[in-house]
């Protein structure tokens, strides 16, 4: 699960908890009710100043939101059975997918894929 889902889930959860409406929060919050819907549906990953006003405007601080995205994620990755101890560097993963391409490049698998090293013979 990517961070906007997560955020725009909890941002739907709890505008729905609270029964108000995607026009009543775009309108407090200042935002266009097409960028909202994207948002709650994880399309778009809102800045900081766009998030504090789209909490204020459902009476959420963001720190209590993102506790509730954190306990999401962390309930997603349990399911999906990843271990998020092993992480690969975005810059590490790029690299290794540009060498994988090169004849006579030997190039190491992701260590969160558990697979065997890869090598070109």
């Amino acid at each position: 699960m990517l961070l906007r889902e997560a955020i725009g889930s909890g941002l739907r959860e709890v505008r729905t908890a609270r029964r108000r409406t995607l026009r009543d929060i775009s309108r407090a919050a200042r935002v266009s009710l097409g960028y909202l819907s994207e948002v709650e549906r994880g399309r778009k990953e809102p800045s900081s100043e766009l998030l504090a006003a789209i909490c204020e405007a459902l009476g959420v601080s963001v720190p209590d939101l993102l506790t509730i995205v954190a306990a999401e994620m962390a309930t997603s990755a349990a399911a999906a059975g990843r271990r998020d101890d092993v992480l690969v560097p975005i810059g590490q993963r790029h690299a290794e997918l540009r060498l994988a391409g090169r004849p006579g490049s030997v190039v190491a698998a992701p260590a969160s894929s558990g697979g065997p090293v890869a090598s070109a013979a």
